[in-house]
């Protein structure tokens, strides 16, 4: 897909629209955050992060407050742009016999089950009239169907739970947001620090390139409920 730098993305948003990024100051939501804050039409614009405001996506405390801060306008664009691939010094198994049931949790927990509170609490924030889209950052490994290697069972079994979230979520919301577009979106191989140790033979792109990409295929979708690839592709759930 390509991707033309100068053109201002989203353009299917209303005019003054308003966006939330969760994981602002991580390489991929970074990039997404810098891109909208130039955005010409562009109304409110929060960043939500550990390191810059104590957002903890282990604490529903911290998530529901944040969520009520932010309730006083209709958000039209959410960004959820978290996740964990490495646990300390630990990488992806390989194989059955490194299972380690604290990595395991620890990736379900951030993967999985921080993004599904996210989406208790800010997906009913979306607009209820104008036309709204939230995307999670998920990853191509979490697709069942297009599991050809095998291996990466903690990450794998994590994304997969978070499209599960995505896919259900994106049902009930649509009864009260008949306009909201809710999708998972595989980012690509992108030069941050949590993929660069593993992106092997993959050809990579930057986090702004990534962004761009990313927030190009989301805007033209039209239907909800979708898992993509950072070119507007299906990927198999």
């Amino acid at each position: 897909m390509s991707i033309d730098f100068t053109t201002p993305i989203p353009q299917s948003l209303q005019h003054g629209f308003n966006a939330v990024v969760i994981g602002a100051s991580g390489g991929i939501g970074s990039s997404i955050f810098d891109r909208l804050k130039t955005h010409p039409n562009i109304g409110d614009l929060n960043g939500l992060s550990r390191s810059q405001d104590s957002f903890d996506l282990l604490d529903e405390t911290k998530i529901s407050a944040a969520a009520e801060r932010l309730s006083g306008k209709p958000i039209h664009l959410l960004v959820c742009a978290t996740g964990v691939l490495t646990v300390g010094d630990r990488g992806p198994e390989k194989a059955l016999r490194e299972i380690d049931p604290e990595i395991m949790l620890k990736q379900f927990r951030v993967n999985a089950i921080g993004p599904a509170l996210v989406a208790k609490h800010f997906l009913p924030l979306l607009d209820k009239q104008a036309r709204s889209v939230a995307f999670f950052l998920s990853a191509r490994v979490g697709s069942i169907g297009d599991n050809r290697l095998g291996g990466w069972i903690s990450y794998r079994s994590s994304k997969a739970a978070l499209n599960q979230v995505v896919k259900t979520a994106s049902i009930e919301i649509s009864r009260t947001h008949p306009r909201a577009v809710i999708a998972a979106v595989h980012p690509g191989t992108v030069r941050t620090s949590l993929s660069n140790p593993y992106s092997g033979r993959h050809a990579t792109v930057s986090a702004d390139e990534a962004a761009a990409s990313i927030l190009k295929a989301v805007d033209g979708l039209t239907e909800t409920g979708r898992y993509i690839a950072y070119d507007g592709s299906e990927i198999e759930w």
